[in-house]
């Protein structure tokens, strides 16, 4: 999960039922780390991520807010500026503690067909997310963003992945809300299969076709984290997140297309150094690039597997429940 690279929290707020299927999903950097920002896609919902490009000023961030609610979920990031700002974290710009201001960037999913027209996140949900922020387990599935996202014909959500390259951990966080499908209907074999991890959640990979009306859906947009403990570069940290858009590409097809906002964060918190010697550093430097896109394709089939049936979007596991253990 992403929370094992050190120094990197997660937390979330959910609203499902009485015309409610959305949230927020928060991951917090209090102390700080080299952001950077890969976007793809036609229709992306977007902020701050400007200021991440490598020759902006600022380098570390705080935080990164993912939220449902289309363009209007980006008022979540209000409430995690305001939680990082009562304790004082954030780019220094006066002398005295609290003169700070919190780095937020934030990317939104299309979800508002799922909720009632105007319950959608505002800045309570950025808030009560970082309330709830802690370095323990991921909560999975229609949790935080994931509330109300759907993958191609099947529900989506939240995932998470990890993994230990070199000594250097890489994890990576999905809200999977794509146009396109992770799921060969046909088989029920996600794409990104071969990515998973033997055992991990016990899944035996079924062989026939789902009963699913497949059809063009108008939800979209695959959001997240590529967080790793090395000390990166801006420009050194967006090639994490680049490597993240082609995990993000095995897992769902078609990826990135005009009806998406493909949007995937870096976050680099600078626990340990890379090689010194440029050659050395350059291949430590791919090592993690090629974990990236595994773990971040892994955090899509996971995003997947744990949702549940909301709204009348069927899930992974009530179309295939063959695949679970008993």
């Amino acid at each position: 999960m992403i929370t094992d690279v050190p120094g990197v929290l997660v937390g979330r707020f959910e609203r499902i039922g009485s015309g409610w299927a959305s949230g927020t999903t928060v991951v917090l950097t209090p102390a700080g780390a080299t952001g950077a920002v890969d976007q793809r896609g036609g229709a992306p919902g977007t902020r701050e991520t400007n200021l991440l490009e490598p020759e902006n000023l600022v380098r570390r961030v705080n935080g990164i807010c993912l939220s449902g609610g289309s363009a209007y979920g980006l008022a979540a990031a209000d409430g995690v500026m305001r939680w990082l700002g009562e304790r004082g974290h954030g780019f220094r710009v006066g002398a005295q503690p609290h003169e700070v201001v919190p780095i937020v960037p934030s990317a939104v999913i299309f979800d508002l067909p799922h909720s009632e027209w105007g319950n959608r996140p505002d800045a309570s949900f950025g808030y009560a997310a970082c309330e709830a922020a802690n370095d323990g387990p991921v909560a999975q599935g229609c949790v935080g963003a994931g509330a109300g996202a759907t993958v191609g014909s099947l529900k989506g959500g939240v995932g998470s992945a990890s993994e230990v390259v070199g000594g250097y951990t890489v994890g990576g966080l999905a809200v999977v809300n794509a146009s396109g499908e992770a799921v060969n209907v046909e088989t029920g074999l996600p794409f990104a299969a071969d990515h998973e991890v033997a055992g991990e959640f016990g899944v035996r990979w079924p062989d026939r076709p789902g009963e699913l009306s497949v059809a063009p859906k108008k939800l979209n947009t695959t959001i997240g984290v590529i967080a790793v403990d090395a000390d990166l570069s801006k420009a050194e940290c967006r090639r994490l997140t680049v490597a993240a858009q082609d995990g993000l590409a095995r897992a769902v097809r078609p990826a990135h297309t005009m009806f998406d906002g493909d949007t995937v964060f870096g976050l680099a918190t600078g626990e340990r150094e890379l090689p010194a010697d440029e050659p050395q550093r350059v291949a430590v430097l791919d090592s993690l690039c090629s974990a990236a896109a595994r773990v971040f394709a892994r955090s899509v089939v996971h995003g997947v597997l744990t949702a549940e049936t909301v709204a009348g979007v069927p899930a992974y596991r009530d179309v295939w429940p063959e695949a679970f253990p008993a």
